[in-house]
């Protein structure tokens, strides 16, 4: 029987599953600290040192926030797909959800020059430009676009290296940490027991195989961010400190 600790946080991921992990044997030695013991031969995961690590991370994305750089959410297994979609829409952040392309961080020249190839092509087909194309050729074009769009479309925003990588499951988005720490980029993860910890810079240990826990922790990070963001658009208004005036003696 698992004992619920009494805190509002660790109630909602409990109620989440977030304390799931995976089998024994498929445990990573890198995640023993965050094991708070097994049932019917499952990883249970200590929700107080998630929460910790949790907070760690928050902390983090919000200075990213506040510093202007940009959060690249990435999540392509199913389970995270749609959180991932829907929270980085919400913040107006770059995402990936289908695949990784290969180079996207360590190639990023090249993976910004098919972005602009298909903001370009899309610029020129609304203003009409494609008219002076024979049919085959606008055929033609009008496939680049949907090819361009399937992998790209989600990355126009991203006109630079951004100031931290939020993945769901590191093991799964192997290729896309190992770019992230190639150019410097820290990362933060969401990852289960079958994860290696050691590979990321704010791992988060937690159920990253059930839609409703990955939705808690990608709104959890993505609010910190966006809290950065806004202490950052802010102005600051110093207090004014107003002389006394003075009265005149007759």
């Amino acid at each position: 029987m698992i004992n619920k600790v009494e805190s509002p946080v660790i109630e909602e991921l409990f109620a989440r599953g977030a304390h799931y992990g995976y089998s024994r044997s498929r445990r990573h030695a890198s995640v023993k600290p965050y094991i708070y013991g097994f049932k019917n031969r499952a990883t249970i995961i200590d929700l107080e040192q998630t929460i910790l690590a949790l907070e760690k991370a928050k902390d983090f994305l919000k200075e990213v926030g506040q510093s202007g750089k940009q959060l690249l959410l990435v999540g392509t297994k199913p389970e995270a797909s749609s959180a991932v979609e829907r929270v980085a829409r919400r913040i107006g952040m770059p995402y990936v959800t289908t695949r990784w392309i290969g180079g996207t961080l360590t190639n990023f020249t090249e993976i910004r020059r098919r972005i602009d190839r298909l903001e370009a092509l899309k610029s020129e087909s609304a203003s009409g430009g494609f008219k002076i194309y024979t049919k085959r050729e606008r055929a033609k074009l009008d496939k680049e676009i949907q090819d361009l769009e399937r992998y790209f479309a989600s990355l126009v925003s991203l006109t630079k290296l951004p100031g931290a990588v939020l993945v769901i499951d590191s093991d799964a988005e192997e290729i896309a940490v190992a770019e992230a720490r190639r150019v410097g980029v820290p990362v933060v993860s969401v990852s289960s027991t079958d994860c290696n910890l050691n590979l990321v810079d704010y791992p988060i240990v937690g159920n990253d195989g059930s839609v409703s826990s990955i939705e808690y922790f990608v709104e959890a990070l993505a609010t910190a961010y966006e809290l950065g963001k806004t202490l950052a658009e802010t102005p600051i208004v110093l207090p004014t400190t107003e002389s006394p005036v003075p009265t005149l003696s007759l």
